[in-house]
């Protein structure tokens, strides 16, 4: 297929439009953000060098990201109205372009956006929250995250549990410890108790106190072993206790697998919250592609009412695409949908949706 300069201009005309309208919503965005927490970075007496860039230098991409969708919607809908009504697609048409040759642009377009997207979601922008968050934590909640686990029980490898009555995450200390490890028929190999574990960051291990090892071997002969202090491998980190609720948005996609394949070895109770934003890591992307095709449908041909008529049907549309993201996460939350299942449904319903409408385009 031969690049042409119509769809030079096409592919130009759809990501300038983008960029603009996410640079506006982002600038917007910034200057509200700023008059509502101004008065706490006073306070806190935040540096202005810390509030440029630990914290509205990550915030632009985090903002940028959350709308690319939205906008990517609009963005088509947008310049191919203001073509349609100034006669450049009937130009274009009328000089032997199909309908369908008209929007392979668009679909190039979507997919330098949708790639854009997904690089920056699972490989820039978890850097970014980890700095933007801590930022907030320090200057403007004033405080950083302590939390207390209560009656831990944990698997953290096959055959091995661990167990703590308490856990503070502001001293990274456990008390009333102890590690259980089976062998693979149930029965139990080595049991160990102590009074407390604590982290230690000098070495980056476990600090067992006043310890007491149960070991059973294969003759099911017991062995004690008893003792003051002990460093050893937990197979967890201080990170595991009383994490913040958004700790997967500090995650790139390879932490994130590494962190949902723990916590279904640990049998995490919302296990499917981490599941979903793992399988939206990947279904937020393709999502540009149907919102092009649904955006291009729209507004290809003129509509009665103007191009104002075009942009709330399309902003309409795209909102209840949202909705039913959510809706369909929450079902998932609740165990009554597979997670995996949760993430792409809204994309397999709007697919067919998005089919139906350029399929009834006059062509």
């Amino acid at each position: 297929m031969k690049v042409t300069l119509i769809d030079k201009y096409l592919v130009k005309k759809f990501l300038g439009t983008f960029l603009f309208a996410i640079l506006m919503i982002v600038s917007i965005a910034v200057v509200f953000d700023l008059s509502e927490k101004l008065d706490n970075f006073i306070e806190k007496q935040a540096p202005f060098k810390a509030i440029v860039f630990d914290y509205y230098l990550n915030f632009i991409p985090y903002f940028a990201v959350l709308f690319s969708s939205l906008f990517t919607f609009i963005s088509v809908i947008y310049f191919t109205a203001k073509l349609a009504y100034n006669s450049e697609i009937t130009a274009m048409l009328s000089n032997g372009i199909s309908i369908y040759r008209l929007l392979i642009p668009y679909m190039v377009a979507a997919f330098i956006i949708a790639l854009s997207s997904f690089l920056v979601n699972n490989f820039i922008l978890p850097h970014a929250n980890r700095k933007r968050l801590d930022f907030e934590e320090v200057y403007y909640h004033g405080y950083r995250q302590n939390v207390t686990d209560i009656n831990i029980h944990r698997q953290v490898r096959p055959n091995i549990y661990i167990y703590m009555e308490t856990y503070s995450t502001i001293s990274n200390l456990g008390r009333k410890f102890s590690m259980e490890q089976f062998d693979d028929q149930g029965r139990l190999k080595s049991k160990l108790i102590a009074d407390f574990a604590r982290w230690d960051t000098t070495v980056n291990k476990w600090n067992v106190r006043n310890y007491y090892i149960r070991t059973i071997d294969d003759s099911l002969h017991e062995h004690i072993e008893t003792g003051r202090r002990l460093d050893t491998t937990l197979y967890v980190t201080p990170d595991d206790f009383g994490r913040r609720e958004n700790i997967v948005e500090t995650m790139n996609l390879g932490e994130l697998k590494r962190f949902v394949a723990e916590q279904r070895l640990q049998g995490a109770d919302n296990i499917e919250v981490y599941e979903i934003a793992l399988y939206n890591r990947y279904s937020n992307a393709f999502s540009a592609f149907i919102l092009t095709l649904i955006g291009f449908s729209l507004s290809v041909r003129r509509m009665k009412g103007g191009i104002g008529v075009q942009i709330g049907f399309g902003i309409a549309l795209s909102f209840a695409y949202i909705i039913f993201m959510q809706f369909s996460a929450q079902f998932a939350i609740g165990g009554n949908i597979n997670p995996l299942l949760a993430s792409w449904i809204p994309n397999i319903i709007f697919s067919f949706v998005a089919l139906g409408v350029f399929v009834i385009v006059p062509k």
